[in-house]
């Protein structure tokens, strides 16, 4: 069964000078700031297409990993995943850097790498940004 999740942005004002809000309204947690300046320098309060994509990215992994590993006979007790996008004004998104550690009973380190990879080649949102380089630092914790 399919599902559909629905976030809706407002913009006023040029890309520079203007600001805007995204809303969450599937879920219906929050309306967030958003403008260039969160984008290009400093966040202060404010957040950006980034943040939003790594908040994504590292919630999809971890649950992807999680899953991986329970089918696997070996279910994690905690999973910690941190995505950091990078962005390059004039360029784009150049890059998703995750960083996971996970207490896995039972798993040696190469288990834990091979199943981290698998998942990293299978969470739907790494497929989704397939066309950026994705790298991973994975470790047991």
């Amino acid at each position: 069964m399919a599902t559909t999740r629905v976030a809706n942005a407002h913009w006023e004002g040029s890309l520079m000078e203007g600001q805007g809000e995204v809303s969450l309204d599937s879920s219906g947690i929050g309306e967030f700031p958003v403008n260039w300046p969160a984008r290009s320098a400093e966040p202060n309060g404010v957040t950006s297409p980034e943040e939003l994509i790594a908040a994504a990215h590292s919630t999809c992994y971890s649950m992807a990993l999680s899953h991986g590993l329970a089918q696997a006979g070996t279910p994690p007790q905690t999973v910690d995943t941190k995505a950091e996008v990078t962005f390059q004004p004039g360029t784009g998104i150049t890059g998703i850097h995750l960083t996971v550690r996970a207490t896995v009973p039972g798993l040696t380190a190469e288990q834990f790498e091979e199943a981290a990879q698998s998942a990293k080649e299978g969470c739907p949102v790494s497929k989704a940004l397939a066309g950026t380089t994705i790298t991973l630092d994975a470790a047991l914790s």
